[in-house]
């Protein structure tokens, strides 16, 4: 069975903080690839400021920077906007792959607002990476709690991908400072937009 890491979001614009987590997962968790699933529409997140597919794709592209991580528009081909959507469609159309959902901190203190969360952690093993300031609220969040029970401890990493689902980890690794809302804010991605 092959391993892959599924990492979602707007990657509007995608940055070092989404490859760091990228790389560290690969290790970690002994995926052969990640693949960064970039989103037509987050449904929880407004359009205002949304670059273009295209350019979202292009960027991601420029940021990726190994051949283990494949920037995929795989939500736009299957016409899904919701995350336990995707997944379910997937772990269909790719019966022998063995799938970890990757997500940081802050998306763990408010996944329970997605479409049928429990259903995700029911498809795949989840690893979500620690994220200051995040990290402490995120682990008392109510998905947390929810689980538990399906906790793995940090030291088998290793072998979450084999887990039988519900199963998550909370991996603590060197913080990457780089947040797509601060590079937005900086202006620098437009820039980069407009001028390839």
């Amino acid at each position: 069975m092959i391993r892959i890491g599924l990492l979602g979001g707007s990657f509007n614009p995608a940055h070092e903080g989404h490859r760091h987590i990228s790389l560290e997962a690969l290790k970690r968790l002994r995926l052969r690839e990640v693949w960064w699933l970039v989103s037509p529409q987050n449904p929880l997140k407004t359009t205002a400021g949304m670059a273009s597919m295209a350019a979202r794709m292009a960027a991601a592209e420029r940021v990726a920077g190994d051949l283990r991580i494949r920037v995929t528009d795989i939500e736009s081909r299957l016409r899904s906007t919701y995350t336990v959507d995707t997944l379910h469609a997937m772990t269909l159309r790719f019966p022998r792959v063995r799938f970890v959902w990757i997500m940081g901190a802050d998306n763990l203190i408010q996944i329970s607002r997605w479409k049928h969360w429990q259903e995700i952690f029911r498809l795949v093993p989840v690893a979500v990476f620690a994220r200051p300031p995040y990290s402490t609220r995120a682990l008392s969040a109510k998905a947390a709690r929810y689980f538990a029970g399906a906790r793995v401890p940090e030291d088998q990493a290793g072998w979450l991908a084999d887990r039988r689902p519900p199963a998550w980890i909370f991996l603590h690794v060197r913080p990457n400072p780089q947040s797509a809302t601060s590079i937005r804010a900086g202006g620098g991605w437009r820039e980069r937009e407009d001028h390839g």
